[in-house]
């Protein structure tokens, strides 16, 4: 049964779509077939499949009033998970994405205006019905605000995600190559912290399970 993943925020520069194409990457190392479907008009996770060899994870491009089509499509082709991948300031496609989603991550930098903008994506999500957790995304490296971004996460009453994503060069060399940090660089750190977060996510959507 193929389970779905929407990452949405409503503010830009989270790393939303860098994060997306980690989570559809370690997927596919994970032995899933995953697709990856770019919502976001700019279709940046698009023009990274167009720098690409390899043939998973499956990149489409889409607008959202298409998504249930596409999902339909990538469930009867076989795959194991799809990742929505949205555009900030778009609230009726981060919606339909939250709607058709088995679960959300929210992706969001320690700093005070991203922190504060979370609260908006957080209310779509509960509109939608659906589970989410907040990410902690391209966090500064020994940021002491990490903890006191957890701390205001649950302040919100959403769930934080217990992996903190940090902001590493690995993803910005991987992602102009288009490729991934886990696998231009596996045994690094990068690539640890998104195994990690892959793991999570497969627990947390009970991936492979039907």
């Amino acid at each position: 049964m193929m389970r779905t993943i929407a990452l949405i925020s409503q503010k830009g520069g989270a790393g939303k779509t860098t994060l997306a194409i980690a989570v559809a990457v370690a997927a596919s190392k994970a032995g899933f077939d995953s697709v990856l479907v770019d919502l976001d008009p700019q279709v940046s996770a698009g023009r990274w499949s167009d720098l690409r060899d390899a043939e998973n994870p499956v990149v489409t491009c889409a607008p959202a009033a298409r998504l249930s089509s596409v999902l339909s499509a990538a469930s009867g082709a076989g795959a194991g998970l799809a990742v929505l991948d949205t555009a900030p300031h778009a609230a009726d496609a981060a919606l339909a994405a939250a709607r058709a989603s088995d679960f959300v991550l929210i992706p969001c930098r320690p700093a005070t205006a991203d922190l504060a903008a979370i609260a908006a994506s957080i209310d779509l999500v509960r509109i939608a019905g659906k589970p989410a957790a907040v990410v902690l995304n391209a966090a500064p490296v020994a940021n002491p605000l990490t903890g006191q971004a957890l701390a205001t996460i649950s302040g919100y009453g959403a769930t934080a995600c217990p992996v903190v994503v940090h902001q590493r060069i690995e993803h910005v060399h991987a992602f102009t190559a288009g490729s991934c940090a886990i696998e231009t660089a596996p045994a690094g750190k990068a690539a640890a912290e998104v195994n990690k977060l892959f793991e999570w996510i497969q627990g947390v959507v009970s991936l492979g399970e039907t």
